[in-house]
């Protein structure tokens, strides 16, 4: 409601010094106005046809989603490259519990036990 108050007395301002400009300055803002209007007259676009060897990104075509569709991209280079960070911490942990085992002196049967394995498990949880 202000705004269109505000708007409503700039204009009444600007009406009431309109008659204080002298002509020749009244004609060159006539003009300019003019000049303005053509050019924004030729800024519009065009319809062309499509055809197989023309693309949309010589017209200058905005994609409408592009700011979004990076920032997916963003999101799923992020997930890929986390992922990829915890499975080589992942091997990489993997390969400590295997040579600590495989150093061992341990005959290979005792790896065949299923209750070398709960052992093995109830012992790395106390540490």
């Amino acid at each position: 409601m202000n705004e269109d108050r505000y708007a409503y007395r700039v204009r009444q301002a600007l009406n009431l010094g309109l008659s204080n400009i002298p002509p020749a300055a009244s004609r060159r803002l006539e003009a300019a106005r003019h000049q303005a209007l053509a050019r924004q007259k030729q800024a519009e676009p065009q319809m062309v046809m499509a055809s197989a060897g023309t693309s949309s990104f010589r017209t200058g075509a905005y994609i409408p989603y592009l700011k979004q569709i990076l920032a997916v991209l963003a999101l799923l280079l992020g997930m890929w490259m986390s992922f990829y960070w915890h499975s080589i911490q992942y091997i990489a942990e993997q390969e400590d519990v295997d040579s600590a085992l495989l150093t061992d002196d341990l005959p290979p049967d005792a790896f065949l036990d299923n209750d070398f394995f709960e052992w093995l498990k109830d012992d790395s949880s106390e540490e």
